[in-house]
Formats: C-alpha cells, sequence, structure tokens
C-alpha cells in the first residue's frame, strides 16, 4: 500500500510593517487571497506611485503565481498581507502579531515565503518565526533608472525645495546673498580687501544666533509684546510703589553706609578694643542717615498695597493704615535712638517720650480702625477667614 503524502501548506506573507495600506490607501489588513492583493497594491499605487509596498504585494503576487505553475500536488498555497501602524515600534509589532495569529487561525500554515520592502520590515522576521517556520525571506528593492534625465529630474526637485521653502531658502540664499551684496558694496569703495573680516564677523553672529536660539527667543519676546494685557491699575499702583519703595530703602542704605565709612576714615583705630568703643557711634551714623529714607520706602510700598487694598474695598486696609502709622512713627525713635549712640548715653529722655507717643499712637489706632469697621461694614467685602483673623486681631 503506497504512503500517504503530507501536504505542506505555505503561505506567501507581504508585510508593510509602516501601516502605509491603511493610512494611504485606507484598506483594512490582513488582506488574504490573490485578487484581493492585487485589487489593494493598485489601490495603494495608485495613491502614492513611489510606494514601494505596493511593489513588495505585487513580487508576493508574482511568487504565489510561480509556485501555482509548479503545480506541485503536495503542496497548498494561500497568500496574505498584513500591515504594522504608522508610528511604528511596539504598536506595529503587536499589531503585526495580532494579524499573523488571525491568518494562522483560519490557515494553519506549516511555513511561511516572506516577502519585505527593506530592512525595517525584516525586523519583524523573528516575530513571525516564533509561530511558524520561515522557509525563505525576500527583499523587495525598487530599481531607479540611471539615466542622467532621472538624475537630473530628482535634482530640480529638492533644488525647488530649497528655493521655495524659507526654512531652507534663508540659508541656502539668503546668507550668501548678504555675503556678495556686501562683496560687491565694498568693491565699490575699494575696500574689498576686508571682505574676509566682514564674512568672519556676518558668519560668527550668525553661529551665536542660531547656536543660542536668539532668532526664536527674539520671535517669542513679540509675540508677548503683541498679546500682553497689562494687569488691573489697582495691580500696577501697588507693583509701582514696591518698586519706588525698594529703591528709597537701597539708597537710605546706601547714605547710612557712607556716613558710617566717613566717620571711620575721619578717626584710623588701631586694636580690636578701639573698634568696639566706637561700633555704638558707627552705628549711629549708619541709622541716622539711611533710616528717612528707609522709612519713606517702607510707607511707599505700604501705601501702594493701601490703596490696591482701598479699591478692592477689602478690610485689610484699615490694619494696614495702622502700620503706616507705626512705621513712620518708629522714625522719631531711631533718630533718637541714634543721637543717642552718637552723644554716648546723652537725650535718653526723647527715647521714652517718642516711646510713650509711640505707644499711644498704637493703642489710637487700634480705635479708629474698630470704629471705622463699625461704621463701614458695608464697603468692606471680607470672607469669613477676614473676619475671624481681624477678630483675633
Amino acid at each position: 500500500m503506497a504512503e500517504r503524502t503530507e501536504q505542506k501548506r505555505i503561505l506567501i506573507l507581504c508585510v508593510d510593517r509602516d501601516g502605509d495600506l491603511g493610512a494611504k490607501a485606507e484598506i483594512k489588513t490582513p488582506v488574504v487571497g490573490r485578487d484581493a492583493n492585487i485589487d489593494a497594491a493598485v489601490a495603494l499605487a495608485l495613491r502614492d506611485p513611489e510606494e514601494p509596498d505596493a511593489n513588495a504585494i505585487f513580487a508576493a503576487v508574482k511568487t504565489y503565481d510561480r509556485l501555482k505553475e509548479e503545480n506541485k500536488p503536495d503542496e497548498v498555497l494561500e497568500i496574505a498581507t498584513i500591515s504594522g501602524h504608522e508610528l511604528g515600534g511596539v504598536g506595529a509589532d503587536r499589531k503585526i502579531v495580532a494579524e499573523v495569529s488571525e491568518l494562522l487561525s483560519s490557515f494553519s500554515a506549516s511555513e511561511v515565503i516572506l516577502v519585505v520592502d527593506g530592512y525595517s520590515d525584516e525586523a519583524v522576521l523573528p516575530l513571525i518565526q516564533s509561530r511558524v517556520p520561515v522557509s525563505s525571506v525576500s527583499r523587495i528593492v525598487v530599481k531607479h533608472s540611471e539615466s542622467i534625465e532621472e538624475t537630473a529630474a530628482l535634482f530640480s526637485r529638492y533644488l525647488k525645495i530649497l528655493v521655495e521653502d524659507t526654512k531652507y531658502s534663508r540659508i541656502v540664499l539668503g546668507v550668501p546673498g548678504v555675503l556678495i551684496l556686501i562683496a560687491a558694496i565694498l568693491s565699490t569703495f575699494n575696500l574689498l580687501s576686508i571682505f574676509w573680516v566682514v564674512f568672519i564677523l556676518i558668519l560668527s553672529i550668525f553661529m551665536v544666533v542660531k547656536g543660542f536660539g536668539v532668532d526664536k527667543q527674539a520671535k517669542n519676546f513679540y509675540r508677548w509684546t503683541k498679546e500682553y494685557s497689562p494687569p488691573p491699575l489697582r495691580v500696577q499702583i501697588s507693583n509701582f510703589s514696591l518698586i519706588l519703595g525698594a529703591l528709597c530703602i537701597v539708597l537710605g542704605v546706601y547714605l547710612g553706609w557712607t556716613s558710617a565709612a566717613v566717620f571711620v576714615a575721619g578717626a584710623p583705630r588701631d586694636g580690636l578694643a578701639e573698634w568696639v568703643a566706637a561700633f555704638p557711634k558707627i552705628t549711629g551714623y549708619f541709622i541716622g542717615d539711611a533710616i528717612t529714607l528707609i522709612v519713606v520706602g517702607i510707607c511707599a510700598a505700604l501705601t501702594g498695597r493701601a490703596i490696591r487694598w482701598y479699591l478692592e474695598h477689602d478690610a485689610r486696609l484699615l490694619r494696614n493704615a495702622a502700620l503706616i502709622v507705626s512705621v513712620a512713627w518708629s522714625r522719631q525713635i531711631l533718630v533718637a535712638t541714634a543721637n543717642l549712640l552718637i552723644e554716648e548715653g546723652r537725650g535718653y529722655e526723647t527715647i521714652i517720650f517718642n516711646v510713650v507717643i509711640g505707644i499711644l499712637i498704637g493703642i489710637a489706632s487700634v480705635l479708629i480702625i474698630f470704629v471705622v469697621h463699625h461704621s463701614y461694614k458695608g464697603f468692606f467685602q471680607e470672607t469669613e477667614e477676614q473676619l475671624e483673623e481681624f477678630g483675633e486681631d
């Protein structure tokens, strides 16, 4: 009795890893069967005549026809095309694996003849080999004519891109054009000898601008100035007063430092003991000349904030007003302290008097705040937290 020959189930598989069939021709994969694959290849070629995946599908069909013509009774043939994803990577590989599994469930192939259009598609070879043996790999490379006409056409295409695309024309045409123009101007005035100095200068400026992204920063700044919307008037007043106050404080510190430095320079001292003995006077001169502008600066900043809170009907305006009064009167106390330090202990009665007056002013400010707050409750818009905080104060 003759032995029964085992049939080979051969799958000619074309792989489009970058998903051009779906992205360009809107064809759903897997594509199974000779006629379906020819229709898919024609549709893809009509959408993009330069697409190599269409040629790969035709090559797979040719392989299928050649094996059919051999008419071997022990072989069952099928042809299919699968695709990945246009973004590539893990997503494309997972889609290919899913479509291979789908094909093998309908046609249990014993071996695969793999047809691909390049090295990137050959990356799927291990994925297919892990599921079914691969007996052959055919990589299709589209042959281009080496004639002078096609080379000229390709060159003219890229030249057109360089000329018409402003992203490239500014560098390829703009920079050389500027250099040629400068050379012409220098030649007119018989200064062509310094052309290379100008060339190096322009080249260095261009490299710095591009290297540090100065052009992009300038563009962003221009866009920001066009779209900039100034803050409300109350915020502008508060910010301006804050800047003015900071300048006054800096100037006050400078004046105090200068006054102390003049005193130190006028009486040279030797030894640590003499410096320790002179330290109170140095401090007095610094405070005496610095305190006025420092207090003015603090009061200016607080006044700007008070104006903002007045315009916002904020109850913190009252406490801020009391703070301005306290800071302003503190100048009298600090001036008296400076005089006490400079005159070595004389004038402490003035300090006591100013402190007592300051305490009375503070008590009067608190009383005035409560009276004004209760008299103008409807003016202030307060949250519950502000009311609780005001009550604690």
